[in-house]
């Protein structure tokens, strides 16, 4: 018989008459490792938040069943008094305070009604023993990397004496030696006891860890998929995900005669002072049109930071070597410079430097180039509602008005905002940064569509992505960076997993 730490049993969930939960039924065996997997929007986030109390009892139809008990979870503080503790994907720390303070922040350690931080600091050394990080307890959150930071969010909830950990989005923001880490430590947690919920959308995660997967889409439960039974694959995840097969996560883009050198870079470096050292150095590249070429690299090789001195080096480094556009040697004073030059810069940031989150989507995607849809400095409105239409349509936005605001938006529909307000400015070479960070595999098919949709109008594209799977499988070549340098490059043909990691470690 069956032993569920948790029931979550008809659960509905309404947002000024939109249904973001329908019925759904959720259990979760103690002592497993859980993941939720769904699209952008499918309900997973809403799910939990109603679990941790988020979504107050009296918002949300349907019934908790923790332990055995039912639940009427008020707020926050009541899910964590029961053992529930959701790390959420912006991770909660205070970033000017130490490891130990931020362990047992609004968990105080008192003896006598007065903090006790001396034995704080003996009891977080002890947390941080069973999350594996060997840091300072006193050191500063903002010092730590944010693979560490994650390590430190799992220990602070290992001090509220977790019973059932959420991660939502654990490894979104993490290098794949940070990812493996973090997925092990959940190995260790769950022999210790620990039973684990985890939300993501990286498939390849899911498999690996996985004791069960519950599947949601639209807001209704689809399937909870068993690892002993073999039911756990990429296949089977996608086709319950989306409603549909997709038979190749990378849709193939025809044969194609590449044209003229769009940018070329020879032996340039970008020097930070703040930091002290090269960030970029000895540089040679160069992507011709028609050609999508993929900068591959750990977390601080480079890569960002050299698409940032490329597009008009916003963070003002010290700059040598050469940069043609067109073949036309060219030296960038501004980023504005560089758009004039025909180059936009999609961040990876989407929600902090993309996006602005409280303005509608046609405001988001007119802003890039406001002189466009203006006359004598006035905005003509009935243009820019009719380019925000046309993005909307050929970037395949979900929305059901272009006067939805941003932030209320799937990550994969922002990130097709965000795409469509540099789209708008009328590039001829595309910088994408992580272009598919934080969304779901439907999403992704998607947005490589549109990739190639873009690469068959003429325009080129430097992607950089973490993620192995999506350098192969868009790239026609690849560069791979370490430690500020270009390591190698690999033609799509000889380019492999095992031949990226091996440059990107040298």
């Amino acid at each position: 018989m069956s032993d569920y730490i948790l029931e979550m049993n008809q659960i509905s969930k309404e947002f000024t008459g939109v249904k973001a939960l329908s019925n759904v039924n959720f259990k979760v065996e103690r002592g497993e490792i859980h993941c939720l997997v769904g699209e952008n929007g499918a309900g997973k986030s809403t799910l939990m938040k109603v679990l941790s109390g988020v979504y107050p009892y009296g918002t949300y139809e349907g019934d908790i069943v923790f332990n055995g008990d039912t639940k009427q979870f008020n707020k926050i503080n009541d899910s964590v008094d029961a053992g529930i503790v959701i790390i959420h994907q912006e991770l909660a720390l205070f970033p000017d305070l130490s490891v130990y303070e931020n362990i047992f922040i609004g968990n105080e350690i008192q003896n006598g009604g007065v903090l006790d931080w001396n034995k704080a600091i003996v009891e977080s050394k002890k947390m941080l023993d069973k999350v594996k990080l060997k840091v300072n307890p006193e050191a500063l959150i903002k010092d730590l990397g944010v693979g560490k930071q994650q390590l430190v969010e799992i220990a602070k909830a290992l001090s509220k004496d977790v019973k059932l950990l959420i991660l939502d989005e654990p490894t979104a923001a993490l290098n794949e030696n940070d990812s493996e880490n973090l997925l092990n430590l959940l190995r260790e947690l769950k022999k210790q006891g620990i039973t684990c919920i985890m939300i993501s959308h990286k498939l390849k995660e899911v498999i690996s860890i996985s004791d069960k997967a519950t599947v949601i889409r639209d807001g209704e439960t689809i399937c909870t998929l068993d690892a002993s039974k073999g039911e756990i694959t990429e296949a089977n995840i996608i086709k319950n995900m989306v409603g549909r097969e997709i038979q190749d996560i990378y849709p193939k883009r025809p044969d194609q005669e590449y044209g003229e050198k769009v940018l070329e870079l020879t032996n340039w470096s970008a020097y930070d002072s703040q930091l002290g050292r090269y960030v970029a150095k000895d540089v040679n590249l160069h992507v011709r049109e028609g050609e999508i070429i993929g900068i591959a690299g750990l977390m601080g090789s480079g890569r960002t930071e050299l698409a940032l001195s490329i597009f008009g080096n916003s963070k003002n480094y010290k700059l040598q070597g050469d940069l043609f556009v067109n073949g036309i040697p060219v030296k960038f004073k501004h980023t504005s410079d560089a758009i004039k030059a025909g180059i936009a810069y999609v961040t990876e940031d989407r929600k902090g430097d993309g996006l602005f989150l409280l303005q509608d989507i046609k405001n988001n995607i007119s802003v890039g180039n406001l002189k466009g849809i203006s006359s004598n400095g006035i905005v003509n409105v009935n243009e820019e509602i009719k380019v925000a239409d046309e993005y909307k349509d050929s970037l395949g936005i979900k929305t059901p008005s272009i006067q939805q605001l941003v932030g209320n938006l799937s990550g994969g529909n922002q990130q097709k905002v965000s795409l469509g307000k540099w789209l708008f400015v009328g590039p001829k070479l595309l910088i994408l940064d992580e272009p598919t960070r934080g969304i779901d595999v439907g999403a992704k098919f998607e947005i490589y569509t549109v990739m190639n949709d873009l690469i068959k109008k003429g325009l080129s594209i430097i992607m950089i992505s973490s993620e192995l799977g999506e350098v192969l499988g868009m790239s026609d070549r690849v560069y791979v960076m370490a430690e500020g340098e270009i390591q190698g490059e690999l033609s799509s043909e000889e380019a492999s997993q095992e031949k990226i990691m091996q440059l990107a470690t040298q």
